[in-house]
């Protein structure tokens, strides 16, 4: 028996070469590797056109005119929007709505990222705790502070005043807020400070030339949503605005609906002015915002 007769017979036995045919189908794909696509894009077909009937409705009331009974808004009318923007005042409570919301967005991220900051890079005794204590306030609902929270801006003099709830919103926003910055901020090295510091800066100087513009897409996050939550919160501003000329969006929309009959024109009318603010942020701000959860997603 030759010396290659042997070899084969060894590579057969061992299963040597079988691997060469083996490794000619790694490039094959199985049927179960590749899902067909009607099974991607009908569940998504669904979930889309579950998502926008909902928005094709009110922006069908709030276009077509009052008494019709049409499936397709035409002949478009602006009348609605007209009433709601002028006869009920939606023009106060829009303004009302966006001071609220950007300053309390404001106070929120600065708030948080002084306290994020000091979550990130210091240890104290009670930093655990703390953190506990932060957890847990987010199972604390807003209703159940109303009354307290009531007292103290009586004392203060603050009922009926813009101020209260834009305090009221940045206090319960903080916490989340806070814990979301410091993950944040776990995710930037702590070598790039220690540098700065060596090359002469400050604390202060070497976080606003180092840490802030990394922190860009977080702060970015946290902002918008605390000024979306703002921007929709309908509990504090009944609560604590009396006067019609400084309530907010929410509150506006609820007094469109009485109690015998609801104007579903100018209630449609008045759901678009309020959403539309919103779609505009998000539009904007996708990119930075899906860039800031993941960073915050990804443990430092």
């Amino acid at each position: 028996m030759t010396t290659a007769t042997v070899t084969t017979v060894e590579d057969r036995r061992t299963g040597k070469g079988a691997g060469k045919g083996a490794g000619a189908g790694k490039g094959r794909k199985r049927a179960w590797d590749e899902a067909p696509r009607w099974q991607i894009y009908l569940p998504l077909g669904l979930y889309l056109l579950f998502t926008l009937i909902p928005f094709y409705w009110i922006l069908l009331f709030a276009l077509r005119p009052s008494g019709s009974t049409s499936l397709v808004p035409w002949p478009v009318t602006f009348e609605h929007f007209d009433k709601v923007w002028t006869e009920r005042s939606f023009a106060t409570f829009f303004q009302n709505s966006l001071l609220v919301g950007v300053a309390s967005m404001v106070m929120t991220t600065l708030v948080a990222l002084a306290g994020g900051y000091a979550l990130a890079r210091f240890d104290f005794r009670i930093k655990r705790g703390f953190m506990l204590a932060l957890l847990c306030s987010q199972f604390i609902p807003g209703a159940l502070m109303l009354v307290p929270l009531f007292q103290i801006f009586a004392e203060l003099q603050m009922i009926n005043s813009l101020g209260s709830v834009i305090i009221a919103e940045t206090v319960f926003q903080l916490p989340l807020s806070m814990i979301l910055i410091s993950g944040f901020i776990k995710n930037v090295p702590y070598s790039l400070e220690e540098a700065a510091w060596v090359d002469g800066c400050g604390r202060f100087r070497a976080f606003c030339a180092i840490v802030l513009p990394m922190l860009r897409p977080g702060l970015i996050a946290v902002g918008s949503f605390a000024f979306v939550h703002s921007w929709n919160h309908f509990l504090f501003a009944l609560m604590f605005l009396s006067d019609q000329g400084k309530q907010t969006i929410p509150v506006g929309l609820a007094t469109l609906m009485g109690a015998d009959s609801v104007d579903l024109g100018a209630l449609a009318a008045g759901g678009v002015v309020a959403a539309v603010p919103v779609v505009v942020v998000f539009a904007f701000i996708q990119k930075w915002l899906v860039t800031g959860f993941s960073a915050g997603a990804v443990k430092g």
